[in-house]
């Protein structure tokens, strides 16, 4: 399989379940403003949407969309508990996270990555992103993981989010129970595999 993914862009997470899940593939990284690979690919020729990520599975068949991608790699390997089995009332838990995680966060916070955006309007949107942010935080008191004692793609996914905080002047800090979490998830040698290639781990000092 291959992965094209941008660093630090909603495609880390599903490269962090591809580690998680021990799959075997490559990457390619993609230039979102010249829309080509580092290989020098059209991109649009893999994804005519033009955003990461996309999945290029080995029988050639292009998936796209995170949250499908993720629970695609999740039913390929069960027994690593990345996501609840099919049918059951948990994989709908799942799914209501990954839409909640989707269309809450995820797109609260692409308004505030964008330079043509008024100001009064980006004041909105971090208000309104905030108050979603607090109920994640109240969800996840007392728990390790989204959805309790396992990590599952949710919790790639929100990492992945939580980490765009800090170029929009979102401190995830002002919420402990979030910092910890992230702190946690920060600590799975997936995730780090993942952030390493992707060149967003800080050298050592």
């Amino acid at each position: 399989m291959k992965l094209y993914y941008s660093p630090g862009a909603c495609s880390l997470s599903p490269h962090i379940i591809l580690h998680e899940g021990g799959f075997s593939f490559n990457t390619e990284k993609v230039d979102f403003a010249t829309k080509k690979t580092a290989i020098g690919t059209d991109y649009l020729s893999v994804n005519p949407n033009g955003y990461v990520p996309a999945l290029v599975l080995d029988n050639g068949y292009i998936l796209t969309e995170g949250p499908a991608i993720i629970q695609y790699l999740a039913d390929q390997v069960p027994e690593k508990k990345l996501a609840p089995p099919a049918g059951t009332i948990e994989r709908y838990q799942l799914m209501q996270w990954l839409n909640f995680i989707s269309t809450e966060l995820h797109k609260g916070f692409s308004p505030l990555f964008n330079t043509h955006a008024p100001a009064e309007w980006k004041t909105i949107v971090a208000a309104q992103l905030e108050r979603r942010l607090n109920t994640v935080s109240h969800q996840l008191e007392g728990k390790i993981w989204l959805m309790g004692p396992e990590f599952t793609v949710a919790d790639a996914y929100l990492f992945t989010v939580l980490n765009w905080g800090k170029h929009v002047g979102i401190e995830i800090d002002r919420w402990p129970v979030l910092k910890g979490y992230q702190g946690r998830v920060f600590e799975r040698p997936a995730v780090r595999a993942a952030m390493d290639t992707e060149g967003l781990l800080q050298p050592a000092s």
